[in-house]
């Protein structure tokens, strides 16, 4: 079989500081008023007084969402989303288009080496350029999947089970339990600055979603690296008469120190966990050398499918779990193939988390959501990622080549 070579490049954005607010997308954060995801949730920023109430008030949602299309020279075409927005599309459209253009379509291992070779002088340990690189990296798997017609977790290997079951990330696990997921992950609304008062209210909060789930729906805590090592070991013994099954990311990503201190001081029976904002293969080995007991990778941050694949075996070799951040058909046609990964997280996105919505709408079409808090393989049995980008959407492109 002659497979197609690489035509054309192109990057758009929607959102961001640029642009509309609230337009949702790949960047998840970038939603309208009265949403869960922006309502006190504790972060690095909460210590300052004008910043703790909304996430969006320190700029969490400037960047917007990143859109990357690949085109073969037979017509068809491959893209994905990620948080990258303008200035994505600029290293993208100057930059990383020399590696993608004129390549065989199933080059995607070169063109990944040599996208993070190039870039190591300006990209440091993640952040905005790695999540370029794995825009460019999803596209191209999708591209791959669409000219073979097989779906991701097919050019993968193939999955290991016949559905994925799901926890539910948001303000609700009680509404997420009535939807039949099988557990439910909530933001924590203090941090080290409100003291022993702050730990008493979240400890407050777990109580009572354990009094309207029962003894056995899964609870966990998602601190988003607003915490200290004796904070976090403060709450997390005080939340273990609650059953608490996790407690997720409490530290900085670069406290790898910390995180082994943290999982020594644990309860015994509650998990540490994070991930979500390790950006390098190399971080994620060292991440998984603390013992930490899940590794959340975001497969739109931290280098693509390409990486994801890596970060899951140094994993598997350590009996740890990876479960991605959840990043929807990006991260289901990878876990679905990796033996490690016996669950995974979908992110409640409507406002109230009373429905489900899909996670990057509107910018994907044919997204599917959770029945019953599963999605079976069948669902996934589409070439590429078996999702299509919405062209109706106020697509930018600042840049061109």
């Amino acid at each position: 079989m002659t497979l197609p070579k690489i035509k054309h490049v192109r990057a758009w954005f929607i959102g961001g500081a640029t642009a509309e607010q609230g337009a949702g997308g790949g960047d998840y954060h970038d939603q309208g008023a009265n949403h869960w995801i922006d309502d006190h949730i504790a972060t690095p920023m909460s210590k300052y007084k004008q910043y703790e109430q909304s996430r969006q008030s320190f700029g969490i949602n400037v960047l917007g969402t990143l859109i990357v299309e690949v085109e073969a020279d037979n017509g068809q075409t491959g893209f994905a989303v990620s948080t990258a927005g303008e200035m994505g599309c600029f290293i993208v459209e100057k930059h990383l288009n020399r590696f993608i253009e004129g390549k065989c379509v199933s080059d995607i291992k070169l063109i990944h080496d040599q996208m993070l070779n190039a870039t190591l002088y300006y990209a440091g340990s993640g952040g905005l350029v790695m999540n370029t690189i794995s825009c460019v990296d999803l596209a191209l798997w999708d591209l791959f999947g669409k000219v073979v017609g097989l779906p991701v977790y097919k050019l993968l290997g193939g999955a290991v089970r016949d559905e994925i079951q799901f926890y539910a990330t948001g303000a609700r696990p009680d509404l997420a339990q009535e939807m039949g997921f099988i557990g439910g992950k909530m933001p924590t609304h203090w941090g080290p600055h409100d003291g022993d008062a702050g730990i008493r209210k979240d400890v407050a909060m777990v109580a009572d979603m354990r009094e309207k789930c029962g003894p056995d729906f899964w609870l966990m805590l998602d601190c988003w690296m607003s915490q200290d090592v004796n904070y976090a070991t403060k709450l997390a013994h005080a939340c273990a008469p609650y059953n608490l099954k996790w407690i997720e990311e409490c530290l900085p990503p670069q406290q790898y120190e910390g995180y082994r201190e943290l999982k020594r001081q644990a309860p015994a029976g509650m998990m540490v966990t994070s991930g979500e904002h390790h950006g390098t293969l190399q971080s994620f080995r060292t991440l998984s050398e603390t013992g930490i007991d899940i590794m959340q990778p975001d497969v739109g941050w931290c280098g693509g499918l390409t990486t994801l694949v890596e970060i899951a075996a140094i994993a598997k070799a350590r009996g740890q779990l990876v479960v991605p951040h959840g990043s929807s058909v990006y991260s289901h046609h990878a876990v679905i193939t990796f033996t490690n990964t016996p669950f995974s997280e979908f992110l409640m996105t409507s406002p109230d988390c009373a429905t489900l919505r899909p996670q990057f709408d509107p910018i994907l079409l044919g997204e599917p959501v959770p029945e019953s808090g599963r999605i079976h393989k069948s669902v996934l049995d589409k070439p590429g990622f078996g999702v299509e980008l919405n062209r109706d959407c106020n697509l930018k492109r600042p840049y061109q080549h």
